[in-house]
């Protein structure tokens, strides 16, 4: 059975559990439905629309494709390697690597282009929806893996740091 969880009740979950959840299988299905549409999308109408833009549309469109395309493929490289220790072939350890940590944040989260409005409808609701996704599963993977890393610096260390670089008036 699978467990019931959000991932704002993620705190502490072990890779394991998490890829036997219900919130895993929910995100796993919807992730694998996003590559397939957009791969029907980019290689049929998406591609005839793309050659009816502008000059300048249609680079923002190349551009544009290449982020969603990296965004699909950095998430599902992700839920595949959850998956994979879902079914015990990859222990939770080798998992937590470095190497299968979810990887382009500076392309998939990027600014946009200017222009995005005069782009196809179904390529800007693809960049939204992958976006969306990829939001969730950096979460996910901040959550799962990276509890280790330093924490987001607090009140006193940004004081302390003041207190560094002006001296102190005592």
């Amino acid at each position: 059975m699978k467990a019931e969880t959000s991932d704002d009740d993620m705190g502490g979950m072990s890779p394991q559990k998490f890829a036997a959840s219900a919130l895993f299988e929910r995100t796993f299905e919807e992730g694998m439905g996003l590559v397939e549409e957009c791969a029907r999308y980019l290689d049929g109408r998406g591609r005839d629309e793309s050659r009816a833009l502008p000059r300048k549309s249609a680079l923002i469109y190349a551009g544009e494709s290449m982020r969603v395309t990296t965004r699909l493929m950095q998430a599902a490289s992700w839920l595949l390697i959850q998956r994979a220790v879902q079914e015990s072939d990859m222990t939770a350890a080798d998992a937590a690597s470095e190497r299968y940590r979810l990887g382009a944040r500076e392309i998939c989260l990027g600014r946009r282009e200017g222009g995005i409005d005069d782009m196809p409808v179904k390529l800007v609701d693809l960049l939204e929806r992958s976006e969306s996704l990829y939001r969730r599963i950096a979460r996910f993977d901040d959550i799962l893996f990276r509890s280790d890393t330093r924490a987001e610096p607090g009140v006193q260390t940004h004081m302390a740091i003041l207190q560094a670089a002006f001296g102190k008036d005592e």
